[in-house]
């Protein structure tokens, strides 16, 4: 059973970084040393930092025009962890660094409803058996404060923020990866500064995205999915959304490069949310029997390389709560955190 730590982050950017690398110091730092941050153990080719340092170096530049605050806290972050600057900066561009992986075993059912009170939820699937390095972020950011799920001292991955803003996120392959702003940094940003949907659609189609994604912004009274395909970016629009990992807009899936039977995994688990239809937003028991059957969960096969369900979600944008299954969803423990509107302070339990 996994039990994910809760960081509060505030002040300015680098001692928010520094916070949660001291936080993490050992746990980074094995992560790191552990063939680079398991790069090593997914990847063909061989992985070092010091081949990396230019692709790193790059991406870096593009973050710090773009989102001078994130990239000064990711200094912090190698500060406070005691870990190379380059090591904290792979740590935010793992999945662009690996590049595409056109054979998937799932990444990410991701739905979103505002057809009575809001709710956002997905699985989060990802390989590298990353179940043991997830944190909750409670960042009191330069407009808003937030809590943000995170993986390994990545500054963001998704969450909800105290304007009634969640995000939440699905890999999509298509288009050129180079560098840019990882959709990760991306998701942070949204969270600590936009107060509306419109605002988040905005951001999202004007940062230099490193690689291609799927955001599912949902606010109290309206969702939508932003596609991102290079310099491109599709809407979709509904009072109900679903999204798994291949491209729904039709200009944009005549150049999806995922693998045939990648996509049938991705049809099935879209099919499959559709078939079951989105729970009330208050209904977590529904919220969390979707998220831990079959093929939404993505099982455990033993192999290192595939995606597997590592944690669910379920996102309140009107209560400004999160509630985590950390680990696989079926068996895990559910912790619920809030932010509370009245005093800024936050709330959280485990459950059995």
């Amino acid at each position: 059973m996994n039990s994910a730590p809760l960081l509060e982050l505030s002040g300015p950017p680098r001692d928010r970084g520094f916070t949660h690398g001291q936080a993490l110091a050992g746990r980074l730092r094995d992560f790191i040393g552990d063939s680079l941050a398991r790069l090593g153990h997914l990847s063909d080719r061989p992985m070092d930092l010091d081949s990396l340092r230019p692709s790193i170096a790059a991406h870096r530049d593009m973050v710090t025009t773009a989102l001078p605050d994130l990239a000064e806290e990711v200094d912090g972050l190698a500060a406070g962890a005691g870990v190379e600057r380059d090591a904290a900066w792979l740590l935010q561009l793992r999945r662009e660094l690996l590049g595409y992986s056109r054979v998937t075993g799932g990444d990410c059912t991701t739905y979103a409803s505002v057809r009575n009170q809001p709710v956002l939820a997905q699985t989060v699937d990802l390989n590298g058996n990353l179940d043991d390095q997830i944190t909750l972020l409670a960042v009191s950011g330069p407009r808003h404060r937030s809590l943000v799920l995170s993986f390994a001292g990545l500054l963001g991955y998704l969450g909800v923020n105290d304007a009634g803003i969640a995000v939440g996120l699905n890999l999509v392959l298509g288009g050129e990866w180079e560098p840019g702003v990882p959709p990760y940094l991306a998701i942070r940003h949204v969270l600590d500064t936009a107060d509306s949907v419109d605002q988040a659609v905005e951001i999202l189609s004007e940062l230099p995205l490193a690689s291609s994604r799927s955001f599912m912004v949902c606010g109290e009274e309206r969702a939508v999915c932003v596609e991102a395909l290079g310099s491109r970016r599709s809407l979709l629009a509904g009072d109900e959304l679903a999204h798994t990992n291949h491209f729904l807009d039709p200009d944009f899936a005549g150049r999806d490069e995922i693998n045939v039977f990648a996509k049938n995994s991705s049809r099935r688990r879209l099919e499959a949310v559709r078939a079951a239809g989105i729970p009330e937003a208050g209904d977590t028991a529904g919220h969390h029997r979707l998220l831990s059957t079959p093929p939404i969960l993505v099982p455990n096969n033993g192999d290192i390389r595939r995606e597997r369900t590592v944690a669910a979600v379920i996102l309140r944008p009107d209560l400004g709560e999160i509630r985590l299954w950390p680990g696989d969803p079926s068996t895990a423990k559910e912790q619920v955190h809030s932010l509370s509107p009245a005093h800024g302070t936050r709330e959280s339990e485990i459950r059995a």
